[in-house]
């Protein structure tokens, strides 16, 4: 085993190019993310200077979180944190999750068609707080050709279960006698064993084979923790993350069943790791916990802060198991998840992983009878149960479905106010001996599983209740117009609840006119749905009664004072009267409308806005803009969520956008529609709507799109 993720001989491109920027940036280890299709994780796909398996609590992370690699995808900048200090002011949850001082930087992958990401960079402590100008720009070079690989490639490239790992470029070592070197380890009364930066033994002598009970051949060339299942344990994983990561010296106690103590001792650099190995004299009663030192953070008060900071930013029920899935597995070293709750008396999964999806068929809706399985005993009485073989479990649940591949379990309850609302099972492809540490973690975790759990359902409820509430009041279908062409699309923002007081209209007044209507209100929540559906029915009201614009906008507004409404809502609404060609606009606060002609111009229409609706000024003047609007003339109304960008202005937003528009504008509206909520990057919550007048009498509608 050779810890690396490419076979010998391989050309890596990925691999050569990211050593190569983790060296002439100066820098101690680096790593590559992608940002997946759906925008939802970023994901670590190569790793250089840093075991894989030490870095495992960061292979993944949702893109929707408050961090710096999705900061630095996200807006396009790069990201610099000299210090923990600095990333504790700056991203608390990351900082939580990393008890050693650091340095490091993230950078954007640029201009890749296929995929975003970015570069991420580490220093070790006691650099200079500040990056030079000559290192931000190696920095930026670095991520560039890392971009031009990835755009190159056969294939585009994908999110792995697992990143590889890269060998770093190193300087030429200087010559030394290994002989006289191995003589003189073999010499000493204490073990010593060599990692090189992948985890992987390259040297050990005969006392490290005594102590830890193997013969050399069967170490040298493996990764201890998985030729000594005893090695296995999130403790003395997260000693050696902080060796790794630190640089720094770290004092290691580990248990050798049944009951030898061992003193391990890691010092790390730029080549590996070198670990000594001593019989601990101290005298330890039954049940003892492994410790270590070498930074402040106890590992199991770091891994409970860590994971419960994770936890808080969960918003649905998916968001839990998913976290569980991506965090909490692999800090266990499970390769299997199962999340329930009792529904009728039936065990109803919620989520797994690394189940099929057949066994997991077969499980769902099983009675919660506590004689049956041991989640139906966890969901009836709120007790744990661990099972470290097959044998165990079949000897207490002679019962229970023998039909999966796993070979130890554990059963967690999640307990709300002293009520089982879940059963969280881990499961192990091997027999898998739970020590009391692990237990001692495992039991508080699950707990705060819970109150995530607890909140999470709350959450989804009231959001499916939002959702539902917004989809009765946008229009299904927009109507019938002879002799116009319209498209629409509402698109609900990429994070928070999902709904929003974007809203668009078309009505029909006369054989020959129509208004259309599209507003924002504030907020993303049931009271800017709420207040969306309000204002739509009092637009639409006052429309069809015959008021001109300026007067439906006065109207309303009045109505929104009458509502007490604390929130504001900017509107446009535009008055098309197909028989004269023209377009009368008024305008409460809302971005300028595009306007496309024939030939292609295209740019925004200048208007002189009133303020939001719901200001509460007295009575606001809305004046009023009239425009040509001949046929094959595109009128495009769109709100703020298509051209906000965070970083960037909204000025030259708007122009990018009016000129994708001039571009693309001779397309299909039910296609142009899809084409420009395409363009924009989205976090708010987009509602467009494209009118074209046509010069025939037989009317064409587009889908209203809600998506």
């Amino acid at each position: 085993m050779t810890g690396s993720g490419v076979e010998p001989g391989v050309v890596d491109p990925l691999g050569e190019t990211l050593a190569a920027a983790v060296r002439r940036a100066g820098a101690r280890s680096g790593g590559v993310y992608l940002l997946d299709p759906t925008e939802s994780v970023v994901g670590l796909i190569a790793l250089c200077g840093i075991p894989v398996d030490a870095f495992a609590p960061w292979w993944r992370a949702p893109f929707s979180v408050h961090g710096p690699t999705q900061d630095a995808v996200r807006n396009e900048r790069l990201v610099w944190v000299s210090s923990l200090d600095e990333l504790a002011r700056s991203y608390p949850r990351v900082a939580a999750s990393i008890p050693y001082q650091v340095a490091f930087a993230v950078v954007p992958l640029r201009d890749v068609r296929h995929c975003r990401g970015a570069l991420l960079l580490m220093w070790p402590p006691g650099r200079s707080p500040r990056l030079s100008r000559r290192e931000r720009e190696d920095i930026v070079a670095g991520a560039g050709r890392i971009a031009r690989v990835l755009d190159a490639a056969a294939h585009p490239p994908v999110i792995p279960d697992r990143p590889r790992f890269v060998r770093p470029h190193h300087a030429e070592p200087r010559p030394r006698s290994g002989l006289a070197a191995a003589q003189l380890v073999e010499r000493l009364p204490l073990g010593a064993l060599g990692l090189d930066l992948g985890g992987c033994v390259t040297y050990m002598n005969a006392a490290a084979a005594d102590l830890l009970g193997s013969p050399v051949e069967r170490l040298v060339g493996t990764q201890p923790w998985k030729s000594l299942t005893w090695l296995d344990n999130i403790a003395y994983m997260d000693a050696y993350r902080t060796a790794v990561s630190s640089r720094e010296p770290v004092a290691l106690t580990v248990l050798r069943p049944p009951d030898q103590w061992l003193d391990l001792r890691l010092h790390t650099d730029d080549t590996g790791t070198s670990v000594l190995i001593a019989p601990d004299p101290t005298t330890r009663p039954p049940g003892a916990r492994p410790t270590f030192t070498g930074t402040p953070s106890h590992s199991r008060i770091h891994l409970l802060m860590a994971l419960a900071a994770a936890l808080t930013e969960t918003l649905g029920v998916q968001d839990v198991v998913d976290l569980v899935a991506e965090r909490i597995l692999p800090a266990f070293g499970a390769h299997g998840m199962i999340m329930s709750t009792a529904d009728a008396d039936r065990i109803q999964i919620i989520g797994h992983r690394g189940y099929d999806p057949a066994v997991i068929e077969q499980f769902d809706g099983l009675p919660t009878d506590a004689d049956l399985t041991p989640a139906g005993r966890t969901l009836t009485t709120g007790a744990s149960s661990f099972f470290a073989d097959r044998g165990e479990l079949s000897r207490l649940y002679p019962r229970a479905p023998q039909i999966t591949d796993k070979h130890a379990w554990a059963f967690l309850p999640l307990l709300s106010s002293g009520h089982p609302i879940g059963c969280l099972l881990l499961a192990y492809n091997e027999p898998h001996p739970f020590t009391a540490a692990e237990r001692s973690i495992l039991t508080p975790l699950a707990g705060l599983i819970a109150q995530a759990l607890d909140r999470a359902r709350l959450y989804d409820a009231q959001h499916n209740l939002a959702h539902a509430l917004q989809q009765t009041l946008l229009p299904h279908a927009l109507p019938t117009v002879t002799g116009l062409d319209v498209a629409a699309r509402y698109l609900p923002a990429s994070h928070g609840m999902d709904i929003g007081g974007d809203f668009y209209d078309l009505i029909r007044l006369t054989d020959t006119t129509a208004a259309a209507v599209i507003g924002d209100v504030q907020g993303h929540d049931m009271t800017a749905a709420a207040l969306m559906g309000q204002v739509r029915m009092a637009v639409h009201s006052h429309a069809t009664a015959g008021a001109t614009p300026d007067q439906v906008l006065t109207r309303t507004d009045r109505d929104l004072a009458d509502l007490h409404a604390s929130r504001f809502v900017s509107c446009l609404y535009a008055h098309l009267d197909l028989a004269r060609h023209q377009v009368t606009l008024a305008s409460a606060g809302h971005p300028p409308p595009l306007l496309r002609h024939p030939d292609h111009r295209t740019h925004p229409v200048h208007i002189c806005p009133g303020p939001p609706l719901g200001i509460g000024i007295g009575t606001p003047a809305y004046p009023l803009t009239t425009l040509s609007l001949g046929p094959e003339t595109l009128l495009a109304l769109y709100t703020d969520g298509l051209v906000e960008d965070p970083g960037s202005d909204i000025t030259g937003t708007i122009a990018d956008l009016a000129e994708h528009l001039g571009t693309s504008g001779d397309l299909p509206l039910h296609q142009l529609v899809d084409s420009l909520v395409q363009h924009t990057r989205r976090t708010d919550d987009i509602a467009l709507l494209l009118l074209r007048p046509h010069a025939g009498t037989a009317p064409h509608i587009g889908s209203s799109g809600q998506t």
